[in-house]
């Protein structure tokens, strides 16, 4: 079990020296928890891995829960935490792609119901904007993808995320081959604009659509990326909800470690 290599590849922005976005720091904390636990299979106690983790007692609690509820870790009858069965099935061999999958959708589908919003997985992939996995349910319906999504990274919160972590001159690549067209009055279509728009997004607050891509429809993503990959996590609300998109983006913002770790490890 290793945390995410640090090496960029092409076109990647260069990792910002700031403090990261929260996946980004509970996962590295998260890491420091599963090595922990890792190096004492009988269980280890909270006073054990604080003291081994270096984490404030309220931040440990937090990813304790969390880890719980992914069955990273399990919590032993003593109260001290060994490593879960979710850990041994994602970092053992056989078919890795279908375990990691699998992961990712239930906690989507986590997501979706603490949230109450759709949730997407977003990558960028071979030059491309790909959603990948959807957790939608009858009182929380996907967007309709009238354009395709690969033709509107201008205009969705999973085009823009993915596209602020490339590099000035891979952002200006894809929009010379996916022109900024006009998909609802609210969208952006003057290629400078688009790009000094992504210059200024903050990669500790979520990216949002307000009705950019579809009238009606509302969305945020936050960055997810493990790797050498470059991807993100949203989520879309009808219009009329507007007033919970920043709630429910700060919720995605702040459980998206869990997503992440799935990748990571």
């Amino acid at each position: 079990m290793h945390p995410p290599p640090g090496e960029q590849p092409p076109g990647r922005r260069p990792e910002p020296t700031e403090e990261p976005a929260a996946p980004f720091h509970s996962v590295r904390h998260a890491f420091r928890v599963l090595e922990s636990a890792a190096r004492h299979r009988e269980g280890v106690p909270v006073a054990q891995l604080a003291r081994e983790t270096g984490l404030p007692p309220g931040h440990l609690a937090h990813l304790l829960l969390m880890l719980r509820r992914q069955r990273y870790l399990e919590r032993l009858e003593d109260g001290s935490y060994t490593v879960g069965d979710a850990l041994a099935l994602l970092t053992a061999g056989g078919d890795r792609g279908d375990a990691v999958h699998d992961k990712l959708q239930r906690g989507m589908n986590e997501l979706r119901k603490a949230t109450r919003a759709a949730i997407y997985l977003g990558r960028y992939e071979d030059g491309e904007v790909r959603v990948t996995q959807v957790a939608d349910a009858p009182g929380t319906p996907r967007v309709n993808e009238w354009v395709d999504f690969r033709s509107a990274a201008h205009a969705t919160a999973i085009g823009k995320c993915l596209l602020t972590q490339l590099d000035h001159d891979a952002r200006r690549e894809h929009l010379s081959r996916h022109r900024a067209a006009r998909l609802t009055s609210r969208t952006i279509t003057s290629e400078r604009a688009v790009l000094a728009a992504l210059d200024r997004q903050v990669a500790t607050v979520p990216t949002l659509d307000l009705q950019e891509y579809a009238v009606g429809t509302v969305c945020a993503a936050v960055p997810l990326t493990a790797g050498r990959e470059v991807g993100c996590v949203a989520l879309s609300l009808p219009v009329h909800q507007t007033h919970r998109l920043r709630a429910a983006a700060d919720r995605l913002n702040n459980e998206a470690a869990g997503l992440l770790l799935a990748l990571s490890l």
